[in-house]
């Protein structure tokens, strides 16, 4: 069954909605330290992708988009709506205009096990949907498509298969 109310602080000062900036940033930190392994297909247009085994120096740079989708800004305190299961919490843009409009986080025992995050930009001149998918310790889905008016459509999609240790 579902409620209304989140197990994350709601006091003013504090933080309001799960804090993905934070949960990023440490597990960045954890991935860097263990110097994994990482099998990454890149995607253009839904053409042949291209595959590669690496390390990755960077993984606050490489999970960034996860980090940008952080709903906690203080403009946007009552923008989302909250339903909490015993598995899940989802949060829901009250607007539009917001870029993030979905993120759905699962854990289990207090452990992030997935997280999902559905973001949408439109403007007169282009729109952009982003579907970004987060399995700590396994996997990243970074799919995006840009249409741009007058210059047609760009389809992006990064698969990030987190590997064993060195």
């Amino acid at each position: 069954m579902y409620a209304c109310k989140p197990d994350v602080k709601s006091t003013e000062g504090s933080v309001k909605y799960f804090e993905l900036k934070k949960f990023i940033k440490a597990d960045s930190a954890r991935l860097t330290r263990a110097q994994v392994i990482v099998t990454k297909t890149v995607q253009h247009n839904n053409s042949v992708s291209e595959t590669k085994q690496l390390r990755i120096v960077n993984w606050g740079r490489e999970l960034e988009p996860f980090s940008a989708s952080d709903l906690n800004k203080p403009a946007w305190r009552q923008s989302y709506t909250i339903q909490q299961a015993a598995d899940s919490i989802i949060y829901t843009a009250k607007y539009s205009e917001l870029i993030t409009h979905r993120m759905v986080i699962y854990k289990q025992d207090k452990t992030v096990k997935k997280i999902i995050i559905s973001n949408y930009t439109k403007n007169l001149l282009y729109q952009t949907t982003e579907q970004l998918v987060y399995f700590p310790d396994s996997l990243y889905l970074i799919d995006k498509l840009q249409q741009v008016k007058f210059l047609g459509s760009n389809r992006y999609q990064i698969k990030g298969t987190i590997g064993t240790l060195k």
